[in-house]
């Protein structure tokens, strides 16, 4: 049962940053690698943050500032100096290696004597439901909002918000801004949950992103009641659950990228399948 309310735990924390891949890769369309630097920025922020004595909360708005400028230079190369969507994310990402080595000092720094999030008398799983619910509402009421809109609509039909006179490379890079300050958010508390901060914790973000995008929309996109949100949240649980069986199995953590590339597949499969089985209920 431990392992399990690990696992979701876990879960609800990943499932902040895929909330903001959601946003770069569901809605904009763009497939940006810079958020596996921004994960471990988060990181780098929290931990400094914390070993001179800031508060963890304060820390983690700094975290979410730098998530943020991150998506910034992300848009500047995309929208300002023309860089492909896939190039300007991979030179941020290379970027931020450098930039999150320079912050620490070192690869890995410990946190487990530090005063953080997970530190008070409260169980780890409430506090990440209770984060996970504020971002979900905030994102949520965002979208309901005309920037929000807006966003969804450069998304869909930028031709259509260009010759309403919009200016959509603004749009843009907000979209990236707000997508890579979650993913940084997400890595510092994630440190923080994991007692360490490390260089390299943010590898394989956008895939898992991906992957827990895809688990959800394909099993619960038909489902009315459910936001958008609600559904990556599930996915993203689904997601660490399957490679906890995975786990349980007998494969082992050298296995894992092979199980994300299998999930991708097959629900990606599923989806297409779906979508077939639809059109033609239609055109009948």
């Amino acid at each position: 049962m431990e392992v399990l309310e690990g696992v979701i735990t876990q879960s609800l924390i990943l499932g902040i940053m895929v909330l903001g891949i959601y946003i770069s890769y569901r809605i904009l369309d763009f497939p940006d690698l810079s958020v596996d630097g921004s994960f471990a920025l988060g990181g780098a922020v929290i931990a400094i943050s914390l070993k001179y004595g800031i508060s963890p909360v304060v820390g983690s708005l700094f975290s979410l500032i730098a998530g943020m400028l991150a998506g910034l230079f992300t848009g500047i190369l995309h929208v300002k100096l023309k860089v492909s969507n896939l190039l300007s994310g991979i030179l941020v990402m290379l970027a931020l290696y450098s930039i999150n080595l320079r912050i620490m000092g070192r690869a890995n720094i410990p946190l487990f004597n530090e005063k953080h999030l997970f530190k008070i008398d409260i169980s780890p799983l409430i506090i990440s439901i209770s984060i996970i619910l504020i971002m979900k509402i905030l994102i949520d009421k965002f979208f309901q909002t005309g920037i929000g809109y807006t966003l969804k609509a450069v998304g869909d039909n930028p031709q259509m918000v260009k010759s309403l006179g919009i200016e959509i490379g603004k749009i843009k890079i907000l979209g990236l801004m707000l997508s890579n300050g979650l993913v940084c958010f997400s890595g510092n508390i994630m440190a923080q949950y994991q007692g360490f901060s490390d260089v390299s914790m943010g590898i394989g973000s956008l895939i898992l992103g991906i992957a827990s995008i895809v688990i959800g929309k394909s099993l619960f996109e038909r489902i009315n009641f459910l936001k958008e949100t609600s559904v990556i949240i599930i996915g993203t649980i689904l997601y660490q659950i399957v490679i906890l069986l995975a786990f349980n199995l007998g494969l082992k953590a050298t296995d894992i990228k092979f199980i994300t590339s299998f999930v991708i597949i097959l629900f990606f499969t599923i989806d297409k399948f779906k979508s077939q089985i639809t059109s033609r209920q239609v055109s009948l």
